[in-house]
């Protein structure tokens, strides 16, 4: 597909580049749906009751990404992290911006395999998980990070989430914002070659012009990556990465109280 059809175009050289993050994950990987599964578990006493799906960037179940969940558990939710690649990132094939993909490595070949793995079996893991973790009380929010962002949408053109939210998101069209019927946090950065100014003002055309709930965030100075794969030793850097998690978590909180 051209990626003149996209307003958030596929993942590129941008998508590979960033910082591996230090810290040890707390939670355990399991399987659902037979497909590899990050639990995060809130620490006794402090959860809401309430769930979190997480679709990753293109360095699947990274330590990022582990740790991003772990911040969600720490904020009271019980987060899922799903790994669509199955343990074939693309970091497993190049681990900086500026180093070559193995010869003969097909990166549109490998996107392709993986998308259409994610778009088939998203919606069945979700309801896997919704049957495993959940109960009548509980309620579900949904957050993605590049690729994992049409995920994201997938879902809150349903009933199975209450809310989501993206991060410097890819892969989106205009059917992803036309779909959706919850609540859309977008936390997005001021340089963003996948999902830059003008696409970001048409998807906000489309989410005003059908009077969705939404919420959008641009961090100034920063670019594609940022909130999962920004430098936490550079302070600016660290603190955008944080505070576009507190706002997502703070979004979650505040609709999921009212689903």
């Amino acid at each position: 597909m051209a990626e003149s059809e996209y307003l958030a175009k596929p993942p590129g050289a941008c998508c590979v580049a960033g910082t591996i993050h230090e810290g040890t994950a707390r939670g355990q990987v399991d399987q659902v749906l037979h497909v590899p599964t990050y639990v995060a578990k809130p620490a006794k006493g402090k959860a809401n009751g309430h769930v979190v799906l997480y679709f990753p960037d293109v360095w699947g179940l990274s330590n990022n990404a582990l740790l991003l969940m772990d911040g969600l558990a720490d904020a009271g939710f019980l987060a899922l992290g799903m790994d669509y690649f199955c343990g074939d990132p693309l970091s497993k094939y190049r681990q900086s911006e500026n180093e070559p993909f193995p010869e003969g490595f097909d990166r549109a070949a490998w996107r392709a395999k993986h998308l259409a793995f994610a778009i088939e079996n998203v919606p069945k893991w979700a309801a896997a998980v919704r049957e495993r973790f959940g109960s009548p009380a509980t309620k579900y929010a949904c957050v993605g990070y590049c690729f994992g962002a049409p995920f994201v949408c997938q879902l809150l053109a349903t009933d199975t989430v209450s809310a989501g939210a993206f991060a410097h998101p890819s892969l989106l069209k205009e059917e992803h914002f036309n779909g959706i019927k919850h609540p859309l946090l977008l936390s997005c950065a001021e340089h963003d070659q996948a999902f830059n100014t003008e696409s970001r003002r048409k998807a906000i055309d489309i989410l005003q012009r059908d009077k969705k709930v939404y919420h959008l965030q641009v961090f100034a100075g920063v670019s594609h990556g940022f909130a999962s794969r920004g430098d936490p030793s550079h302070p600016y850097q660290r603190w955008c990465k944080e505070q576009s998690l507190r706002a997502i978590a703070d979004w979650f909180d505040l609709w999921l109280a009212q689903s």
